[in-house]
Formats: structure tokens, sequence, C-alpha cells
């Protein structure tokens, strides 16, 4: 079987959802290959020569090989102007790369002067006619080698910047390759799985779509007769010096689903993700495993939200490397010698949604948060060395402008405690069951949209919302200040590098 990873999301790390496949097909001694397109596609696409002559693009062109060479130096992450250089140039590139079949691919995103991945009929138009994606020429020539003995294609697709391409790649193979099977699957898959409304309009062109962890319907299709619950990842099968980090990130989930799982407007709640963790002992366990084997320079653990027992498990029983991952503002942050631990530990950063700074707003939403165990967290996290990545949600139904006041006043008098700032503007979920309660219309024209546009009770519109965040909530000085820190493109992805390794 061959796996891929098509293009284009950030390649920083490895893709965790393969390699976890790959593992469990290798345990059940089934031949599979692993195909990283995406870091491929980014790379190869960079050594195109671009047909468009301005300054700022020969410049970048220039100087590709020596960016690409400082994304993966330790230095480059103690000088945020070098690396933000770095970032923007390869951006350019990839961006005047895709002129010519009316695209914008980019390190993170992949847009499309016409064509929307909200839509099916487009998703088929992509299909339809592979020759009009940017990286037509790269999988008309790699695969051939990489099919060779296989007879079965998966593709994990996770994020709408790779829905396009990945149909173009399927067009490929249907109209090239008519006799391979066809496996699709990843979180965007099954959101899409999760619509009560869903009809599936690519029964001609995917064999099958697979929803949540993909082990057991691989195993199953490809005729095991004694599936192995639990393998470890097999990285090996990537190129892991090729990615843009100064040395390896290990992503590593350890669950899927939310173990809080009672926000209001959950994604996860509104498909039906249930909470299916890993025994804490043993994803501890696979974690020291694969720090032996692989010697990252950071871990990325994928979780939703680390459970509280694991994070009490790593806090006595360290990984063995840096790491970072989501958390929850709780009573067990507030104890500092706990922080103090956890800094000992490894952890150089956690990411935390607070989402607001006003407590009714919180109680409304569900969140479970009291803002006086948040002040309590971002001081001992600060006191302790372990960055924060907040984040921070405006525009819900619960808040209005007074609310959004009360956040830029709550994270401006905690401005030291944080050291990243992720501002989001509210999504309602189409098919949550609050979104019954309100007046909703599409944000698009498209059949697979996933959220939707509301009627805010308040008057709170989107529109406002933006005026707000760009007129006023960026413009405080001590917000200002973290939002300038944010690494460019990369985000959260790399932010953990800007933090110190080792406890203070």
């Amino acid at each position: 079987m061959l796996l891929i990873f098509p293009p284009i999301a950030k390649a920083c790390e490895p893709p965790a959802g393969i390699a976890r496949l790959a593992g469990a097909l290798q345990a059940n001694n089934i031949h599979c290959r692993l195909w990283d397109a995406n870091l491929e596609g980014q790379l190869w696409l960079l050594e195109q020569r671009p047909t468009v002559d301005d300054t700022w693009t020969r410049r970048a062109w220039r100087s590709r090989h020596k960016h690409l060479q400082s994304l993966r130096e330790a230095a480059t992450y103690t000088n945020p102007d070098r690396y933000a250089t770095a970032v923007n140039d390869l951006n350019r590139l990839l961006a005047m790369a895709g002129t010519a079949t009316d695209t914008v691919p980019g390190l993170a995103d992949y847009r499309h002067a016409e064509r929307s991945p909200l839509r099916s009929s487009d998703l088929l138009w992509a299909a339809e006619h592979p020759q009009q994606n940017p990286f037509f020429p790269l999988f008309q020539e790699r695969l051939p080698q990489l099919l060779a003995g296989i007879t079965t294609v998966g593709i994990s697709l996770n994020y709408l910047s790779q829905a396009l391409t990945t149909f173009s790649l399927i067009g490929l193979l249907r109209q090239q390759y008519p006799q391979l099977k066809i496996v699709l699957g990843g979180g965007l898959v099954g959101s899409w799985l999760a619509r009560p409304d869903w009809r599936n309009p690519f029964a001609g062109l995917v064999d099958y779509l697979v929803s949540g962890p993909g082990e057991a319907p691989l195993l199953e299709l490809l005729g095991a007769t004694q599936p192995i619950g639990n393998a470890l990842p097999a990285y090996d099968l990537l190129p892991l010096q090729d990615y843009l980090s100064p040395g390896l990130i290990l992503p590593y989930s350890t669950a899927s689903g939310c173990w809080w799982n009672r926000c209001s407007f959950c994604p996860e709640r509104a498909e039906g993700n249930r909470y299916q963790p890993l025994p804490a002992q043993l994803a501890l366990s696979e974690l020291q495993i694969l720090v032996a084997r692989y010697r990252p320079r950071l871990l990325h653990l994928l979780d939703n939200a680390l459970s509280p027992a694991l994070l009490r498990l790593m806090a006595a029983t360290p990984p063995g490397a840096p790491w970072y991952g989501f958390a929850r503002f709780d009573e067990q942050l507030v104890d500092l010698e706990f922080c103090r631990a956890l800094r000992a530990s490894g952890c150089v950063m956690l990411k935390l949604g607070l989402e607001s700074g006003d407590q009714g707003v919180l109680d409304r939403l569900s969140k479970g948060i009291e803002l006086g165990v948040a002040s309590r967290v971002l001081e001992n996290l600060q006191k302790v060395g372990i960055g924060v990545y907040c984040y921070l949600l405006f525009g819900a139904p619960a808040e209005d402008e007074a609310a959004a006041r009360r956040t830029l006043d709550f994270v401006a008098g905690h401005a030291d405690g944080i050291s990243f700032l992720n501002l989001a503007i509210f999504n309602m979920p189409a098919f949550g069951d609050e979104a019954a309660d309100y007046a909703t219309e599409p944000f698009y024209e498209g059949d697979l949209q996933l959220y939707t546009s509301f009627q805010h009770p308040a008057g709170w519109e989107r529109g406002r919302v933006r005026r707000f965040l760009s007129q006023e909530f960026v413009r405080n000085p001590a917000i200002a200040a973290i939002v300038r820190r944010d690494p460019p493109l990369f985000t959260s992805n790399h932010a953990g590098l800007f933090c110190p390794a080792h406890p203070q």
C-alpha cells in the first residue's frame, strides 16, 4: 500500500497520521510505502524558476537555498528578523509558482482563483483537470516509481488547503492507474462524513471513505486476519532530515476527541466524536521509545487537550525530550510546584484556549474556566518559564462589544504571562445543536461547508468584530508586542522553538 500526505500543509514536521497507519500495517506484515507529497511538493516547487520578474521574487529566488538551510538551523530561531525573512521569501516563491495555474500555493495555505474546496463540483473539476494543478508535473514524474507493486493507495486529507490538490492527484490516479483501489481518510473527510445530510459525491472516484482512526478499516480492507491493536508510528519511512525545522519535531497523539467535550459550539461535539485515549502509561511508554529511537528536538503532542492524568504522569516521568501541546486552564496548573515539575519534564510551551476574558461569556460557552484560575495559571507558567500560546475567540453568540473589551483588558493585564496569541472569529458549526437557535445562512456557496454565518443576538457581527480587533485590540501596546512575536505562517508549529528548551 502507498500512503500519501498531499499538499499543502505546514511542512515543519512529519505527518503523524500516515506514520501511525504505516506502523499498524508493518505490525501485520503488510508492505507499505509513505510519500509526504506535501514536503516534497513544496521543495520541488521552490526549484521551479519563477516566470514573474520583480525585485522581491528575484531576491527570494537567489536566496532560496540559504533560506531553506536557515529554517533548519537553531540559530535562526534566536533571530526573529532572519526567520521572518526566510519564511516570507519562500512563501513568495511558492505563490509565484502558481501563476500559470491560477493558484496561490504557500507554506501554510493553497488557494485557487475560481475553485473552492467547499464545493464538491470544484473538487470533481480538479479531478477531471489534474494538469491544471501546479504539482501535476511532480505527480506524473514520481508516481510510476512509487506505485511499483502497489494495489491500494491511501490519501490523508486533513485540511481544506489540501483538498483541491488531493482531488487533482486522485484524478490523475484514476486516469493513468484505473486498477488501483483508492482510500480517502483524514480529519476533513471525517467532518464530511459526520454531516447529517451527507451524500457521497465522489463515488466514481474514491473506493472507500474512512472516518476517524484508520488502522482498523485499512487492516480489514487489506485482509489482516489478526489486527494488532497498537503499533508504534513508522516515522523512519519519511525523510526526517528534510523538514523545515532545526531538528526533528516529532508529532504524537495520545487520544482522539476531547476529554472535556462540554464546550458549546464545539465542532467535536457537533460531529459526535468520542474521546478515545490511550492509557496514560502506554502513551508515555510509546513516547519514551520514540524519543530514544528518533532523538527529536521537540515533541508535538497533538491532542485537543492533554488529559490531567497524562500531565501528572509526564511531570513525574519525563518523556526524554522537550515538548509542547494543548492543555486546559485547570486547578492542576494553579499548583506552582506542579508547573515546576512540568517544566523540568521538558515542557517548553502550553497551548491554552482561554477564548474570552469575560466570565459571563466563559460560563455561557460552558468552558469550565474561572478567570481567577486562569490568572494564577498564567502567573505560574511565567514564573517557571513555560511559554503560553493563548487562543482567543471573538464574536460568539454569548459575547458583545463590552465583553470583548473586558477580554482586551484581561489580556493586556496578563501580557507578561502570554508568549503568543491566536485571534479567531467565531464560526458557527453548521450542524451543531445550537445552530437551530439562530437565524443562519451559508458563508459561501458550497455543499461541503462545515460552518454557517448567523444573526448575532447582540448585533456583534463579524465586520464589527474585525474592526475592533484591527483598530483597537491589536493596537494596545502590550498586546501589539505579543502579536509581533508570532512566527509568520508557521505560527504555533514553530512557536515552541522560540521558547527556551531548558528550565530556568
